[in-house]
């Protein structure tokens, strides 16, 4: 099985019994039937370490956007196994999946997804709304100045920038203390500064709130923010970088398109 904790610092691989945040287990994804049928991702196998930074990483066409979605209960595996901690999703049914969702993940998407008419305020709790439960005001406090909004509470997004509109996602991501933070192409749409501050409040999300991010980024420069990066190539994960550089990155992803 290809691991992760082969390629990151000994101290964050998984000790004592604790189960890592999210284990793959050759899990296979294929789109359409017969001779018409893509397989996306073939047998992959891999444990993310609870309190990392993970970059994925690899080629168009190679997998990542369905390795995330998987992991992240947002699309079902064809076969194979997903967990989250010690729960197994690809069983779930789409209910209490959707549950497990709001309470238990946090995501961050390129297209920011919030809600138009919705305050920077409502938009950040509205994954605990839609759970019925009430914003820890103190965190919610907290959190807000981490990103920080903090005088940008009553504002609508139309009001906000493309950056501050992405912190406003970040801050959603926290806000219910999800156990794994999904984050896919965060900085795609962002200026190169912008896109540094983004990439600097997650890594402050792992350092200093022991979050488990995992991030589908194309950018060797956003992957060096991580603790380890993992490479996919038609669908497999093919090789692993501890403590990336954007140059070991750069290098990697040159190797994987020539292979191509």
């Amino acid at each position: 099985m290809t691991d992760v904790r082969c390629w990151t610092q000994q101290p964050h691989s998984p000790a004592g019994g604790i189960a890592p945040a999210v284990r793959l287990r050759e899990v296979t994804k294929r789109y359409g039937k017969g001779a018409q049928a893509v397989t996306a991702l073939d047998r992959v196998s891999v444990e993310i370490p609870q309190g990392t930074f993970t970059a994925v990483m690899g080629p168009s066409g190679s997998g990542k956007s369905t390795f995330l979605h998987c992991a992240a209960g947002l699309d079902r595996p064809t076969s194979g196994s997903v967990r989250l901690g010690s729960t197994e999703l690809s069983h779930l049914k789409e209910a209490p999946l959707t549950r497990l969702r709001r309470g238990r993940m946090g995501f961050v998407f390129q297209a920011f997804n919030l809600v138009p008419s919705l305050t920077v305020e409502q938009n950040i709790t509205l994954p605990l709304r839609l759970q019925g439960r009430r914003a820890d005001r103190q965190w919610l406090t907290e959190t807000v100045a981490r990103v920080g909004l903090s005088e940008r509470l009553r504002h609508v997004p139309a009001q906000l920038s493309g950056g501050q509109q992405q912190r406003v996602a970040i801050a959603r991501a926290l806000i219910t203390r999800p156990e794994v933070i999904f984050a896919d192409e965060p900085t795609g749409a962002l200026d190169p500064q912008t896109a540094q501050d983004v990439l600097a409040l997650l890594r402050q999300a792992v350092t200093d709130l022991h979050q488990t991010v995992v991030m589908v980024t194309h950018d060797p420069v956003a992957a060096a923010h991580a603790d380890s990066a993992v490479f996919l190539a038609g669908g497999r994960i093919v090789t692993g970088l501890a403590a990336p550089t954007a140059d070991r990155v750069a290098a990697t992803m040159a190797q994987l398109r020539r292979a191509a």
